[in-house]
């Protein structure tokens, strides 16, 4: 049984190391998370599972007690800066590493590196220093398995929101010649996966494995791919020899939300061709019986939250994702694409009942209780392009259930007195819902919550958005407003709210 075994997991507050640390409870070990600033960690769904060690790498006392009595140590760890000084640093925190780890009698390390395709003359100065990180893991004197990924494909990677970011937003674009490039690209899911695996690999193991996906394709591909499972138009690429990674960089910046001092490394890495030279992993850690994910599934398991209207909680809360790939409360503010959200609330002088009468009543005859001229005008503009308008009303005047369909919206969740989730089925250049919410203040006066959430489609979904957005302010305003006066008409309050009033 894994129980038994003690695994420490530095970078915890990361990209990998946040999605990691759920996988090796789940297979049965015992976590210890190492990071700086613990207060990082104190959110996540998972911090009352996991022993927590306050430690930097460059601390030798501080790391000597984070790797005592662990079996597995998880090395995580890499400079995203830039200039030569990235370098040593990414040297000396190994060296460090390894002579804690073999001191504190550590059975196996595991590290994930980047790919090098056996052209070490031609890499990147990131990808140079990813391997001479693992080269001193490897001669630590503690068996190492170094994993070495290309292009990890899941919502909050940076690879992965450059790509999504960059289909996106440019239907035509100029490219550089690294978009040429041959690239094998792996599931976040499958990353993870190996990651668990290694931590049982045989003693006498002490090597690089390449891990990569079923396809190899080079990044133009890639872009035509994501275009076609998110439903874009086919992109136009136009390729021109004059882009340096510098410039492309700051190209990216301006583009995506994408740092350029992020953007920079990962374009430099993509100069290189980076597919794997073998699969010998296999040997020790077989692939699932349904193979590993192909770059379509594991696009489309990327995007699946929007698909599946779990923006609300995929995005702005910090409960549970659903999968490795759905984005975590610590991912970068840009990642899992652009979100526009209109979000107001208000105090509410009545019972929860009376505001939530209200709100299962909205819609069909009774309206959307603001400026129902412009409601008419965006219900009759939507059948004139072909969408199914206002004209469907609501199957009950009074109660609505999961399915419903509510004018041009379809009732997606309800949770009887606290949430109704719609999700619009008008035309639109994107994915929107509306939410309407009950709650309580910290003093027992009902509250009442709005928000619309717009996720656009390409660059015709961004200039919907900014277009309409003189319009929304005044819509959703009254509407929030109106709501609130039609509850507290109802005449049902409390005694706290009618002591209050």
């Amino acid at each position: 049984m894994a129980s038994h075994r003690r695994c420490l997991v530095t970078g915890a507050t990361g990209y990998i190391g946040g999605r990691l640390v759920p996988e090796l409870l789940a297979a049965g070990y015992t976590v210890r998370c190492m990071a700086r600033d613990p207060g990082k960690l104190a959110d996540r769904p998972w911090s009352d599972d996991v022993e927590v060690a306050k430690a930097d790498v460059t601390d030798p006392a501080a790391l000597g007690d984070a790797l005592a009595d662990v079996d597995v140590a998880y090395y995580l760890i890499h400079s995203l800066g830039t200039g030569p000084s990235f370098e040593q640093r990414d040297r000396d925190a190994a060296r460090a590493f390894a002579d804690a780890a073999r001191a504190a009698g550590v059975s196996r390390i595991v590290y994930l590196g980047g790919m090098e395709s056996g052209q070490e003359g031609d890499l990147s100065p990131h990808l140079r220093s990813r391997a001479e990180v693992g080269d001193i893991l490897l001669d630590s004197g503690v068996p190492t398995a170094a994993l070495q990924a290309a292009v990890i494909i899941g919502s909050g990677s940076a690879s992965f929101e450059m790509l999504r970011y960059l289909t996106d937003r440019l239907p035509a674009m100029i490219t550089p010649k690294w978009v040429e490039t041959r690239i094998q690209p792996i599931a976040v899911r499958d990353v993870l996966r190996y990651l668990v695996g290694a931590a049982r690999l045989p003693a006498e193991v002490n090597r690089r494995f390449d891990i990569g996906g079923p396809d190899v394709l080079t990044y133009a591909e890639m872009m035509r791919h994501y275009a076609a499972v998110a439903e874009l138009a086919p992109r136009l690429l136009i390729p021109v020899p004059l882009l340096t990674p510098a410039l492309s960089s700051h190209w990216i910046g301006l583009v995506t939300p994408v740092p350029p001092g992020l953007a920079k490394p990962l374009i430099e890495s993509l100069r290189v061709e980076v597919v794997a030279s073998d699969h010998d992993i296999a040997q020790y850690i077989p692939d699932p019986p349904d193979g590993l994910l192909p770059l379509d599934k594991s696009i489309e398991l990327a995007l699946a939250h929007t698909r599946a209207g779990d923006v609300s909680t995929s995005w702005s809360s910090a409960s549970t994702p659903g999968a490795p790939s759905d984005p975590l409360p610590s991912d970068p503010d840009w990642a899992g694409g652009t979100l526009y959200v209109d979000e107001r609330s208000s105090a509410v002088r009545a019972t929860p009942d009376a505001l939530w009468r209200v709100i299962e009543g909205i819609g069909g005859t009774t309206g959307w209780y603001s400026f129902g001229g412009a409601w008419a005008a965006r219900g009759l503009l939507d059948r004139l392009i072909g969408g199914v308008g206002l004209r469907r009303g609501r199957r009950d005047p009074v109660h609505l259930r999961p399915g419903d369909a509510l004018d041009f919206w379809r009732v997606e969740t309800i949770q009887p007195g606290e949430l109704l989730r719609l999700r619009a089925e008008m035309k639109l250049p994107g994915l929107a819902w509306l939410e309407l919410h009950v709650g309580k203040d910290d003093d027992g006066q009902t509250t009442y919550r709005q928000r619309v959430i717009f996720q656009p489609r390409g660059l015709a979904g961004q200039a919907y958005w900014r277009s309409s957005a003189l319009f929304h302010g005044p819509v959703f305003r009254d509407m929030l407003r109106n709501i609130v006066t039609a509850a507290e008409r109802a005449g049902t309050h409390s005694p706290l709210q009618q002591r209050a009033s």
